[in-house]
């Protein structure tokens, strides 16, 4: 699995310290996994183009990929394959804008000691 976070995401403290704590921590355990690439997008690239809001690519075993939209509550699955090869792309510009996996889990560390 591969996720990209903003980093303004994890810096927005909504819950309580001891919660927020443990958020991290949880993310943090989640990157460690072998099967799990999760990179930061820093605040610092001016535009990306995942400022269009959030997606989701999947693809099930023996089918096609497919895009899922979900914004103010109304979900959209994308299964036309020109739409899908944009999200695709969009994807591959975000991970490579994005931090490493390793800076990503360095950041998030970094984060959990100025705690």
């Amino acid at each position: 699995m591969s996720f990209v976070i903003e980093e303004s995401v994890l810096r927005r403290q909504l819950v309580g310290p001891e919660a927020f704590r443990e958020q991290l921590q949880r993310i943090a355990e989640v990157a460690r996994l072998r099967n799990v690439h999760l990179q930061i997008m820093p605040d610092d690239p001016d535009e990306h183009p995942g400022l269009e809001g959030a997606f989701t690519l999947l693809t099930p075993k023996g089918r096609r990929e497919v895009a899922y939209t979900e914004i103010y509550g109304h979900a959209r699955l994308i299964t036309d394959p020109e739409e899908v090869r944009i999200y695709t792309e969009r994807y591959g510009i975000i991970r490579a804008q994005a931090l490493t996996p390793r800076e990503s889990l360095e950041l998030i560390e970094k984060m959990l000691g100025e705690l």
